[in-house]
């Protein structure tokens, strides 16, 4: 494993980032919860508050859960997790470093928010910080238009949304490059079975190596992570204001439950994070979570 004193460090400095953020957004969305005017699911909806759930794991480690059920946001998840482990000789195999030693250190923050009202996309947000005999940093962000006319890139929360990455990606150089992490989130968001994309990207990133050796690159790249967070904490809760109020109809609901449908296949089929939560004996409450509320198979 990595010395354990700069271990130790690049530990305690990743959780108390990813669990900083977490506190972040959970006040940003309680106060949309609080200062949305309307239309609601139903006239007497009272704004949401997240319920906090710490968990723990008997392999080792826990996280919080932070879970908003609102007049908003049907369901939105926002939890942190710290866990550490041995992987098992088939996981381990495809890991990094995993071969040599098969233990292993993982902290991160992972969000999903599933609007009310069709208007307003679906959201997805996860960074995190992984630790064998190497380490690195891994995440992205991706947004998920449920309506057909709203899921083109000339959409001005398509736009909004590259524009707020495109600019961490640039704060990030030379670690970042915004160009090869939209595509590989272009790449990676993409159920293959449908031949069609999950929504309409952003960016996609893993395996940012920090080596022990290099603490210009762990703080570089660990700031990258940071500006990642950041613009998701600044870009998302604008594009849900602006989309909140608007009127929408019953066929727009239908075409949101469909677009959730294929939501729960590219997560239950494809979805990285939930292979590895699984897999590792973490917690399925918090895994499964992504899961929207109500979908539809036509």
């Amino acid at each position: 494993m990595i010395e354990a004193t700069i271990s130790e460090r690049r530990r305690a400095e990743a959780r108390a980032w990813f669990e900083s953020l977490q506190r972040e957004i959970v006040a940003i969305f309680e106060e949309i919860e609080r200062d949305a005017p309307g239309p609601f699911a139903r006239p007497d909806m009272a704004p949401g508050r997240f319920e906090l759930k710490p968990w723990t794991r008997e392999a080792g480690g826990g996280g919080l859960m932070a879970t908003l059920r609102g007049r908003v946001f049907e369901k939105m998840a926002v939890h942190t997790s710290t866990v550490h482990g041995e992987f098992t000789p088939d996981f381990a195999a495809h890991a990094p470093g995993a071969a040599e030693d098969p233990r292993y250190w993982a902290s991160g923050v992972s969000l999903i928010a599933h609007p009310w009202n069709p208007n307003v996309p679906c959201v997805h947000m996860n960074t995190r910080f992984v630790e064998t005999t190497k380490a690195w940093f891994g995440g992205g962000a991706d947004l998920t238009p449920v309506l057909d006319r709203r899921r083109v890139q000339d959409d001005p929360d398509t736009q909004a949304f590259h524009a707020a990455f495109a600019k961490a990606c640039e704060d990030g150089a030379p670690i970042a490059d915004h160009a090869r992490f939209k595509a590989w989130c272009d790449d990676y968001f993409f159920l293959k079975h449908r031949n069609e994309p999950r929504g309409v990207g952003g960016i996609f990133f893993d395996y940012l190596e920090c080596p022990p050796e290099s603490a210009e690159t762990f703080a570089a790249t660990f700031d990258f992570v940071r500006q990642v967070g950041l613009a998701f904490a600044a870009v998302y809760p604008a594009i849900a204001r602006r989309n909140y109020g608007l009127p929408f109809t019953a066929a727009d609901q239908g075409e949101q439950r469909v677009r959730r449908g294929r939501y729960v296949e590219f997560n239950l089929l494809y979805d990285r994070g939930t292979t590895f939560g699984l897999r590792t004996g973490g917690n399925v409450e918090a895994i499964l979570s992504s899961l929207p509320p109500t979908v539809e198979w036509p």
